[in-house]
């Protein structure tokens, strides 16, 4: 499910790209855009998960799914963002003709 999300949000940076958008806003409106649906995705599971959390059988497993969907949930909202402007070298302050020239040329 994680790898789904990131590449949604990377998609949904690459339409705001292509709707001319400055990179640096780009980047912050994919994430306000995805954060509720990643974040409320990873809940239903979390809280359906954890009615088998103390049965002895089932909670290693329901543990790990929780844990898993926690750090995924942020990866996706925190990490990929960031990693995303580091790779790119996306600044806030950077004039919006040099980001043009650094941000990826959409496929």
């Amino acid at each position: 499910m994680m790898i789904k999300n990131i590449i949604v949000l990377l998609d949904e940076i690459n339409a705001n790209l292509e709707a001319a958008m400055k990179p640096y806003d780009a980047i912050i409106e994919a994430v306000m855009a995805r954060a509720r649906p990643v974040a409320l995705a990873a809940a239903t599971t979390v809280g359906g998960v954890a009615t088998i959390a103390t049965d002895v059988f089932w909670s290693a497993m329901a543990i790990t799914i929780m844990g898993g969907l926690t750090v995924g949930t942020f990866l996706t909202l925190f990490l990929v963002p960031t990693l995303y402007a580091v790779f790119y070298n996306i600044h806030p302050d950077t004039p919006a003709a040099v980001q043009a020239e650094t941000a990826p040329a959409s496929a």
